[in-house]
This record gives structure tokens, C-alpha cells and sequence, in this order.
């Protein structure tokens, strides 16, 4: 399940509350804490209506000792009650102990021998190289597995209506851009403001006004998002994202390094020939998205700018450093603020 796809994520949600049993052994897997914590939800309720009478919870690593976990799976129930199992794997590495028991535990709940276990893991997003590990395919291909999605800030504004379509409310396009503005990053506070609008309002059609007054601004923004919006020439929402970091207290040297780090690394692929940039871009470890999105920015900003951006990286850490520089505004931030800007708007007039 792709970034942001939502609807598929609540088909899910509604095909578990529908079903008549639980799989065997399902596994859920991704960062998004409020959507996980709903499909572990739907799955309690359901086990508790299948006549689930028992339930534990392991929290494993790479160093936990797997054996009670697989104890606890072949015990059988007295009475042949349903019990649910559920392990969370927070570092998403089992080591190869725990490798060993997860493979052993799909292997018995995709043969029926746990006849009375429900099994649910829960994993983080997985990077590429485990996915390929002999136990995440093992899981792949014996499990449910549900990947939870992470809500893509282009696909906010839609999600927000979604949920409000849930509580019998809905609102135009405007609000739910300025909406998806003050809650971006922060999806359960975005989930706690939507269901304080149903608490404040009544069923229908809500206003701008309205929906300002209720709400804070609880948005979260990270290092990434900053660079994204300057790569993708979106000004003021890098401006805006560069605040947030500002007003959350984050640090300007380490603000600086994700700015200057993907700057030094575009001068350099800036002066590669066209032939060689393919090369370049993977030697750089530019992949997938992020490599799309180099390719536009270097099409986009002219090659003479690179150096010059590159020199104002050097002089906001002198800033930084109390070291003071010619033509620089005298607040570190506001200096970063304009070198920001002034790629986010690079060659604007010719792409």
C-alpha cells in the first residue's frame, strides 16, 4: 500500500469489522501510529466477538529471548478459546533468533497448527534490504499483511474530509487546505481536532470561521519537509515549514545541515555532463522520488547558482559560530530564511 492511500487503508478497517474470522496470523506493518493503533482496535473487537477470551502482548527485539513468545503460541486453550497473540517489533530487527520464531510461528499458523491463536505482528516501515531478509519474506508470503499507509501531505486535505464525512460533517476545499496546514506531520492531533469539531458543531456543513476558532495549530514539520518544498520551488510553504521548525525548537546548526548538505551534493551533480549524470545520481544515492525530484531541481535552477548557494551555507555557519560576514542579515535564521527562498525561486521564470 503506497503512501497516502487512505481509502484503501479504510477498506481494509471495514473488511476486518465485516469478516466472520480473523486470519490466521496477520501482520501490520508502518509508522503511523493513529491508523496502526485503528487496525489493532478492529482487530481486538473483532477477536473479542469471535469469543476471543485471552490476549497478550510481547514487545521483542534483537536481544529478547524468543522462547516464552513460542510457549505462549503452542499452549493450548483448556477450553479451545480463542486467544490473540500479538508481538511488536519496534526496531523492525528481530536478530536471528527472532528470525528463527517468526518463521516458525507463520509456519505452524499457516498450517493450522495453532488452531485456537490469532497472531497479529506489528512492524515499522521496513527499509529495502529487509524486506528482502529470508523472515520478512517468510511473512510476505505465509501472512495477511497490511501495510499502513503514511498520509502524503497532498492527500491530507482529502483524508481530513473523509473523517469528517464519517462524523456527518464536511466543509469546502479552502478549509480543508487551511486545515491540513495546521495539522500536517501530526496525524493524531489532526484525528483529535476533526472529532472536536463533531464535539462543538452540529452535523452539516462547517465554515472557515467555524473551523479556525476550534482549531489549533498542531502541525510537526521535519528536516525533509523543509528540503522537499525547496526542491520542489514551493516558497512559501518552505518559509512556512522553516518557522515550524523555528517555533518547535529546533537547532539551527543541525536546520542548516539538511539545507547545505542537499545544496553541496546538487553543486556537485549541477557540474556532471548529461551523459554521466545518471551515474552521478546513483553514486550519490539518488533513488526513486528523491531522484525525480533532483532531476527538476537541477533542470530547473541554473548551474550558476549552485556555487553561489553553496558560499551562503558556508557564511550562515560562520553566523552560527558568531563569526559575523559582509551583506548577511544580522539573525542566523533570517539568512538561512533567504537562502531558502532564494532556491525555492531559481530559475522560476524558466520552468
Amino acid at each position: 500500500m503506497m503512501a497516502g492511500r487512505a481509502q484503501d487503508f479504510d477498506r481494509t478497517l471495514e473488511q476486518f469489522s465485516k469478516a466472520s474470522s480473523l486470519p490466521a496470523c496477520c501482520v501490520l506493518c508502518g509508522d503511523e501510529i493513529l491508523l496502526l493503533t485503528e487496525t489493532v482496535d478492529a482487530l481486538r473487537a473483532k477477536a473479542s466477538q469471535l469469543g476471543c477470551t485471552e490476549r497478550s502482548h510481547w514487545v521483542m527485539d534483537a536481544r529478547s529471548d524468543w522462547s516464552p513468545v513460542l510457549a505462549a503460541a503452542r499452549n493450548t486453550s483448556l477450553f479451545g478459546d480463542l486467544r490473540l497473540l500479538e508481538i511488536s517489533l519496534p526496531t523492525g530487527k528481530p536478530g536471528k533468533t527472532g528470525a528463527d520464531a517468526l518463521q516458525n510461528l507463520v509456519r505452524m499458523a499457516s498450517q493450522d497448527q495453532l488452531p485456537d491463536v490469532r497472531i497479529v505482528i506489528q512492524l515499522p516501515a521496513l527499509d529495502r534490504a529487509t524486506q528482502q531478509s529470508k523472515w520478512a519474506q517468510a511473512l510476505h508470503q505465509h501472512t495477511h499483511w497490511v501495510d499502513i499507509p503514511s498520509i502524503a501531505r497532498t492527500r491530507l486535505p482529502d483524508w481530513i474530509a473523509g473523517r469528517l464525512t464519517r462524523q456527518h460533517q464536511s466543509t469546502d476545499a479552502e478549509t480543508l487546505a487551511w486545515l491540513a496546514d495546521k495539522v500536517e506531520g501530526n496525524l493524531l492531533a489532526a484525528h483529535q481536532e476533526i472529532q472536536k469539531l463533531a464535539l462543538i458543531y452540529p452535523e452539516g456543513a462547517l465554515s472557515l470561521q467555524q473551523v479556525q476558532t476550534a482549531v489549533l495549530n498542531v502541525a510537526r514539520y521535519n528536516l525533509y519537509d523543509l528540503r522537499d518544498a525547496m526542491l520542489q520551488g514551493e516558497a512559501d510553504r518552505a518559509l512556512t515549514v522553516l518557522d515550524g521548525l523555528r517555533a518547535e525548537g529546533e537547532a539551527l546548526p543541525l536546520v542548516l545541515w539538511a539545507v547545505g548538505e542537499e545544496i553541496r551534493l546538487l553543486t556537485r551533480l549541477a557540474g556532471t555532463s548529461a551523459a554521466s549524470l545518471d551515474a552521478a545520481l546513483r553514486a550519490n544515492r539518488y533513488f526513486g522520488a528523491r531522484e525525480k525530484l533532483a532531476r527538476h531541481v537541477l533542470h530547473r535552477v541554473p548551474a550558476a547558482t549552485w556555487p553561489r548557494a553553496l558560499r551562503q551555507v558556508h557564511e550562515i555557519d560562520r553566523m552560527i559560530k558568531g563569526v559575523p560576514t559582509q551583506g548577511g542579515l544580522s539573525d542566523p535564521w533570517d539568512e538561512l530564511a533567504r537562502l531558502v527562498m532564494r532556491m525555492a525561486t531559481a530559475g522560476r521564470a524558466q520552468s
